[in-house]
């Protein structure tokens, strides 16, 4: 009986109430320990790299053999896992975020075709590739065709030709990573990008487009609007 009375006492109430709040506060501090020791492995910095250099077999134009060329690729690797090929140097746009041309490998093999598979590669579009995320996502580049439209990064903004998907019209493109619709799209002569690697020029921000016969086209980037540049090409002193 007087055990049990020590545990009906309003002093072994007042005990276990203490202990209780006690093991309720080590189980809180034990969630949050966990809680942040969960957080650091989350905010944890991702490896992002690139593979050695390796040349493949690239079919450039058509599916006629006879165009068939050597390309330069890498892989990229996320956290040591292999994410995406590539092609080309990346453009390094902020500390954090990185654009590069995405390159990959298609099955070739015809239907009646028995044996190892057939692979056959080929150039795709832009990726936009995040340090701090790891996140690798693909860019929508308007009218972009991987096998000749020739992209040139400054800053953030990319130049190039393009073509529609009828393949009857041409574009000179200008993007600005973060715009869905493109800062610039100028039509042009002919049915054909057929146009070198833009280039770009800082104070004031222009592009310049290099067309087939020898025409260039400027034009000056602003804020939110893309000026055509009127301006006289130097041919050099007279004699």
């Amino acid at each position: 009986m007087r055990t049990l009375d020590m545990f009906t006492s309003p002093c072994a109430r007042v005990n276990t109430r203490v202990y209780v709040c006690g093991m309720k506060i080590w189980i809180s501090l034990l969630c949050l320990l966990f809680a942040c020791s969960g957080a650091k492995a989350a905010s944890k910095p991702h490896v992002i790299v690139f593979g050695k250099w390796a040349t493949v077999k690239w079919h450039s134009e058509g599916d006629d053999d006879a165009q068939i060329a050597e390309l330069k690729t890498r892989t990229l690797f996320v956290d040591g896992r292999a994410k995406e090929y590539t092609a080309g140097l990346a453009h390094q746009v902020t500390e954090r975020l990185f654009v590069v041309q995405r390159v990959f490998r298609l099955n070739d093999s015809l239907p009646q075709e028995s044996g190892p598979v057939r692979w056959r590669w080929q150039l795709g579009g832009w990726l936009a590739v995040d340090r701090s995320t790891g996140k690798v996502q693909a860019l929508n580049l308007p009218e972009f065709e991987p096998g000749s439209s020739l992209v040139t990064w400054f800053r953030d903004y990319g130049a190039y030709c393009g073509t529609a998907e009828d393949g009857k019209k041409a574009f000179a493109i200008i993007v600005q990573l973060g715009k869905r619709k493109p800062v610039l799209k100028k039509p042009l002569d002919g049915d054909s990008p057929a146009c070198e690697a833009p280039q770009w020029q800082r104070d004031p921000v222009r592009a310049i487009f290099e067309l087939r016969g020898g025409e260039k086209l400027t034009y000056l980037v602003k804020s939110r609007s893309v000026d055509l540049a009127a301006e006289a090409e130097d041919n050099g002193p007279e004699e």
